[in-house]
């Protein structure tokens, strides 16, 4: 007998038919004689109706208020799922974040798992019980609830695979991982096996199947993941540390991240401490910074670009406005009407950074700016030149 840790999403648990189906889907496994552990997401849309209900009261929610909103969500899931697998007469249980033993460090709406006391899980498993829980939330340690960012049920399947030392299956609504979003690349070809490394990158750049955090913590516990569809019976992706079997193109894909902008603060002068007043600034509003840019405009004056994310224009808002206030010879001003595109793989070499350059150049596309790391190198488009790139890098790639 082994144990295997399963992980539906928001789409496969988005009814009550679709959650008795997956109790049928978890009773299967069951039956084969291996002790389930599900871990699945709120229903649907669920917790965007929540943030919603919210930012009607609030445009800016206190984070921690939020957290306990948000934890809700999953609590719905695992006891109506209890309740279905119930229903066809076999035994479950289900635990909230903070029933499974899961500790979390860091701040409220981003936490990280800090560590996990499997014993309530192996002793509800040797009994016999399927044992369901809440993914995208934990508890800290003032005895708060905290949740854990985007994709945060993908992170508990995968932290609790790793304490569990067992496999990792991540039901999806795609049958597996491709190299880019189908709805934008119809022509996708599924990716049998892919590597923790580039799959990582993938995931950092915005690729949607799964989150990074989740993959981190498969490559550094040498957890085998699995994704898959949810609704179909057909081969889906492996997410491997084994070389012998990853896929070894140059290129491996394309990650879209939509949910980019660019705060931009220009005349900063750098014979003061105008450079140490917009970070702190930016620190204390905790914005996701994903990249910093700093152009000289001439010897006395500097230029900073943060690529932060559109989920933190709130906080952005706020962020301009005080920096405005405190300095008022800059110029502060967003962009939100772009999206990074990056180009991942073990083989970015020059030929393909020419092939890349020269896509810009023969289709009269622009980007504004352009970043590059060991694995991907990315460029930040105006939204109207996204899907004509895509495209164009998809067919020169093959993939």
């Amino acid at each position: 007998m082994s144990t295997i840790v399963h992980k539906y999403g928001g789409t496969s648990m988005g009814s009550i038919e679709k959650i008795k189906s997956v109790a049928k889907k978890v009773i299967l496994e069951k039956e084969k004689g291996n002790d389930v552990v599900v871990v699945v997401s709120a229903m649907g849309k669920t917790t965007n109706k929540l943030v919603d209900l919210a930012k009607e009261i609030s445009v800016n929610p206190d984070k921690r208020e939020l957290d306990v909103l948000l934890s809700t969500g999953e609590q719905i899931s695992i006891s109506l799922l209890a309740i279905a697998i119930q229903s066809l007469g076999y035994d479950a249980i289900s635990f909230t974040g903070y029933q499974a033993g899961i500790r979390t460090k860091g701040i409220h709406s981003k936490s990280e798992i800090e560590s996990i006391d499997v014993d309530r899980i192996k002793e509800n498993l040797e009994q016999g019980k399927i044992v369901i829980v809440a993914g995208f939330q934990g508890i800290n340690e003032s005895g708060d609830i905290t949740t854990l960012g985007r994709g945060g049920s993908d992170t508990t399947a995968v932290a609790l695979a790793a304490s569990l030392g067992c496999n990792c299956i991540i039901y999806t609504d795609v049958e597996g991982i491709y190299p880019v979003d189908p709805k934008l690349y119809p022509n996708a070809k599924k990716i049998d096996c892919i590597g923790y490394k580039e799959m990582i990158e993938m995931s950092r750049l915005g690729a949607g199947v799964m989150e990074t955090t989740s993959v981190e913590i498969g490559y550094r516990k040498n957890v085998p993941i699995y994704v898959t569809s949810s609704s179909k019976d057909t081969k889906g992706t492996y997410i491997t540390g084994n070389e012998s079997t990853i896929n070894c193109k140059p290129i491996i894909g394309i990650a879209i991240d939509n949910n980019t902008s660019i705060l931009t603060i220009k005349n900063i002068l750098l014979k003061s401490n105008d450079i140490s007043m917009i970070f702190d600034i930016l620190s204390n509003e905790n914005l996701e910074i994903k990249m910093i840019n700093q152009i000289a405009s001439d010897n006395e004056n500097t230029n900073l670009s943060f690529i932060v994310s559109k989920g933190d224009l709130g906080c952005v808002d706020k962020a301009m406005y005080e920096i405005k206030s405190e300095l008022n010879h800059v110029e502060v001003y967003k962009d939100l009407d772009v999206s990074t595109i990056s180009v991942v793989g073990k083989g970015i070499n020059y030929d393909v950074i020419n092939k890349i350059f020269n896509i810009f150049k023969t289709n009269n596309i622009d980007f504004k700016q352009a970043f590059t790391s060991e694995l991907s190198i990315s460029f930040i488009v105006d939204d109207k030149y996204k899907q004509s790139f895509i495209e164009l890098v998809g067919d020169e790639f093959n993939l």
